[in-house]
């Protein structure tokens, strides 16, 4: 069957969220992932306000059930002495949020499309897009043609949609690079709860995965910094895990982020750095906010663009939101970057 109701592109947290969501409400779902896994990324550390979501997902018997470390909040040293910031509580306790392998979770999402008859292609090399007018309405991979009412760019960065389509992005900052790797060894006297620390060119986040593994992640202010591509010089002693990655975190926004056929989701929608937090919390709310709209269109198609533009909106006001607050928290790094 070539015949899809929704084609995803992307099968990371923002794509995955959107196939399950789209599943659940009964859609035929195809979920196209180029990279083969496990594959690394940046971001383990999930924010306790992730777990209703990943209840909506069917996740958290699968997550619950990883050997993780649970905190209850992260160290910041940025403008004043190191202080703890608590995620809070209710009655129940306090909140913890975890600390996942992402090469893991990233996985256990796909499995969770698949068990809910999502079509899972990957690894999917070079897929383009197809267009009927101003519509799309499918994709080409290889020599076979998916036809879809609804394609979805989860692609993150790179783009994959707009670099087919004259779909604008909005830019809110210069080339931010976020490196980041792993350290392995005895980490029994580096600390359980993440930490945020100011240098004079950025910011450096440290953090255990677990007894034996540590992830860090730095980025620079400006690109040519000398420290930009290194590890903290705090973790030399340790041994390292694998190469050190990069990827491209540029304040971004779409400003046409769903039109006639198709709709961006996560970092293919709108991009900020790892400081604003919550990022694989924001990309799960994309892709189940993005699997609404398709839902609604579906069952009223005279009124699309009136979802499109809610969709839009949407989008547009979290994006806002953050960016404020991030150049604000920036305003007080003790070197702030002049394009704050």
């Amino acid at each position: 069957m070539n015949r899809f109701d929704v084609i995803v592109v992307g099968a990371g947290p923002a794509g995955c969220a959107t196939a399950i969501a789209c599943a659940q409400r009964g859609m035929r779902v195809a979920l196209l992932e180029r990279a083969t896994f496990p594959r690394h990324r940046p971001g383990e550390t999930l924010h306790p306000a992730i777990e209703p979501l990943l209840a909506q997902l069917g996740m958290m018997p699968d997550l619950s059930e990883q050997p993780c470390l649970r905190h209850e909040g992260h160290w910041v040293q940025w403008d004043a002495a190191p202080r703890f910031i608590k995620f809070g509580g209710d009655a129940a306790g306090p909140w913890r949020g975890f600390q996942v392998q992402r090469a893991s979770f990233d996985a256990q999402l796909v499995k969770q499309a698949c068990v809910l008859g999502v079509k899972i292609i990957q690894p999917c090399l070079n897929p383009t897009v197809i267009r009927e007018g101003n519509r799309v309405t499918g994709v080409n991979v290889m020599s076979d043609r998916l036809m879809a009412t609804y394609v979805v760019d989860a692609s993150g960065h790179h783009g994959w949609l707009r670099r087919q389509l004259p779909i604008q992005w909005l830019e809110f900052s210069p080339i931010l690079i976020a490196r980041y790797g792993y350290y392995q060894g005895d980490l029994e006297l580096v600390n359980d709860a993440p930490r945020l620390i100011a240098n004079k060119d950025g910011w450096q986040w440290i953090a255990r995965v677990d007894n034996h593994l540590l992830h860090w992640t730095t980025l620079s202010f400006h690109l040519n910094s000398k420290l930009a591509a290194g590890s903290p010089e705090t973790l030399k002693h340790l041994t390292p895990a694998g190469p050190v990655r990069g990827a491209e975190v540029s304040w971004r926004l779409s400003n046409v982020p769903m039109a006639a056929g198709y709709v961006l989701v996560g970092d293919a929608a709108a991009i900020l750095d790892p400081a604003s937090s919550h990022g694989v919390l924001k990309a799960l709310m994309s892709g189940m906010q993005a699997a609404q709209a398709i839902a609604d269109c579906l069952a009223w198609p005279s009124g699309e663009h009136v979802v499109h533009n809610h969709y839009k909106t949407w989008l547009h006001n979290q994006f806002n939101t953050d960016v404020d607050a991030l150049r604000q928290f920036y305003r007080v790094h003790p070197y702030p970057p002049a394009w704050v």
